[in-house]
C-alpha cells in the first residue's frame, strides 16, 4: 500500500505518563490521534500547529500536528497549502465522527505556528500556519475555545480530551534542535511530495 503525500498517520508512540499517572500518546509532525477514554496526547510544536478538537458532550476528542507544506512556485503555494491543510483538518474531524463525536458540537483549542524555523525564509511558516488554522475552524464553524499561536518559541502542549483541560509550557530553553530538526524534515517531505487527489469527506 503506497502512502500519497497527503496522508496523516494515526500516531503510533504510546506511553504511561508517570508525571498524570495516565496512558499518553504522543503526537509527532505529521501524525493524529483521536479517543474516546481518559488519555493524554502531548506533542512539541516549532512552526508546525496543532489543534485540540472535541465533543464536549461525549468527551471524544483528539490532536493533530501539521504544517503547511511550502512551494517553489508561488502560484501553487496558495492552492497547494490549503488542499493540504484542509486535509489534514479534515481526517481529524471526520476520525472524531466516526468516533461518535458530533460534528455541530466541536469545539477546537489550537497552539504553535513559533517563528523557530531560521531556514524557511521565503514565508513566516508559523504565522502562515496560524492564520490557516483560524480561517478554517471559522469556515468550518467549529468554535474556538482558546488559542496560543505564534510567538518565538518552542511549545509543549499537553491535552486531556476527556475534559478538555490543556496544559502549555513554553520552551524558553532548549538544549537541543531535535524539534527544529524534526520539523525542517517534516517541512522537505512535504515540499517534495505530489500534490494528492481530492479527499472524501464525512459531513
Amino acid at each position: 500500500m503506497t502512502q500519497h503525500a497527503f496522508e496523516e498517520v494515526l500516531a503510533p508512540n504510546h506511553y504511561f505518563d508517570r508525571n498524570f499517572d495516565i496512558e499518553a500518546a504522543k503526537i509527532l509532525p505529521g501524525e493524529y490521534y483521536v479517543t474516546g477514554r481518559h488519555m493524554l496526547l502531548v506533542t512539541v510544536l516549532g512552526s508546525c500547529v496543532a489543534a485540540c478538537i472535541r465533543d464536549p458532550k461525549t468527551g471524544i476528542g483528539g490532536m493533530n500536528h501539521f504544517m503547511l507544506p511550502e512551494s517553489g512556485d508561488k502560484r501553487d503555494v496558495v492552492s497547494s497549502s490549503m488542499r493540504y491543510g484542509g486535509y489534514a483538518m479534515e481526517v481529524l474531524v471526520n476520525q472524531l465522527v466516526k468516533l461518535g463525536a458530533n460534528r455541530n458540537r466541536l469545539e477546537a483549542k489550537v497552539f504553535g505556528g513559533g517563528a523557530v524555523l531560521r531556514g524557511f525564509t521565503t514565508v513566516n511558516v508559523g504565522e502562515r500556519n496560524s492564520e490557516f488554522v483560524l480561517e478554517y475552524l471559522e469556515t468550518e464553524r467549529i468554535k474556538v475555545a482558546s488559542q496560543d499561536l505564534m510567538g518565538l518559541y518552542p511549545r509543549k502542549v499537553y491535552f486531556f480530551p476527556s475534559s478538555g483541560r490543556v496544559m502549555v509550557r513554553k520552551l524558553k530553553t532548549v538544549h537541543n534542535n531535535t524539534i527544529i530538526e524534526r520539523e525542517q524534515l517534516y517541512g522537505q517531505r512535504l515540499k517534495s511530495s505530489s500534490i494528492a487527489g481530492d479527499v472524501e469527506l464525512f459531513t
